[in-house]
């Protein structure tokens, strides 16, 4: 159903069975998939693509163009994957020439006063909690969580499977399938209850936290532990994409406890 008092643009592409409510705008280069609902005062602007069965809250812009001066004006994208929740007041800016489009995966849940910033991509089944904002450039892993009031720098990585706590100020890449807390932003552990939710089993997951207590609780730097986690931790897919992203990670990743906390943790 397709309000009356909503203004779409003759070109833009809706697909069947989208339901659009008052007072939103969609403009001429948008689609929208099948199923996907806009709720009111909804504004979707040129360079939006939206999946299907999504739900689009009232207050909510989709590709807006980027808060970033170096922008001139070219043809970019925002996209927002299946079944994806954006709820009141989220921002999704379109991209820049650098990658070109903003993408936000598939069964995603952004809470209220979410910003996600130029060039961002999100993965698959993340939450983005509320008044979290994202700067440009940065890279969010599937089945990643980051807690409410979070703030992102640019083109920092944030790992698969990894949690981060409300109100962290996101610096350094987060690896995957870790917890990161405190401040400054630090290893608080592996993301175990996350991981066996998603049916990692026990050996995985023992592998996980096997790989990061050499990381991080071993006294070692960075180099020196994947030194000795090549030759300590059995190869898995875990440890080659926990390694992979690591040695990748081109701000450098978050620090580990202090040593008091580390001592504390061995001793558990």
């Amino acid at each position: 159903m397709l309000s009356p008092l909503a203004s779409i643009h003759p070109d833009a592409r809706l697909a069947e069975g989208v339901t659009v409510d008052p007072f939103t705008t969609i403009a001429a280069d948008v689609e929208i998939g099948e199923g996907t609902w806009i709720g009111p005062n909804v504004t979707i602007m040129n360079g939006a693509r939206i999946g299907a069965h999504c739900q689009i809250f009232p207050g909510a812009v989709v590709a807006g163009i980027p808060q970033d001066l170096k922008f001139a004006g070219e043809k970019t994208t925002a996209h927002v994957g299946d079944y994806t929740v954006v709820r009141e007041y989220v921002t999704v800016n379109r991209g820049t020439v650098d990658r070109g489009e903003t993408r936000v995966g598939a069964h995603c849940l952004l809470q209220a006063y979410v910003h996600v910033a130029h060039d961002c991509t999100i993965g698959d089944h993340c939450v983005i909690s509320g008044a979290t904002q994202i700067a440009g450039h940065v890279t969010i892993g599937d089945w990643a969580i980051v807690g409410g009031g979070t703030l992102v720098q640019q083109f920092v990585s944030i790992g698969a499977h990894a949690f981060v706590g409300g109100g962290s100020l996101v610096r350094k890449d987060v690896p995957p399938y870790v917890k990161a807390a405190r401040e400054p932003l630090t290893y608080a552990g592996i993301n175990s209850v996350g991981l066996r939710r998603r049916g990692y089993d026990d050996e995985q997951v023992n592998t996980i936290q096997h790989l990061y207590r050499v990381l991080y609780l071993g006294g070692l730097n960075t180099q020196e532990a994947l030194v000795r986690i090549a030759t300590e931790v059995p190869a898995s897919a875990e440890r080659e994409f926990a390694v992979d992203f690591i040695r990748a990670a081109s701000r450098g990743i978050i620090k580990g406890p202090s040593k008091r906390k580390r001592d504390e943790e061995e001793g558990e």
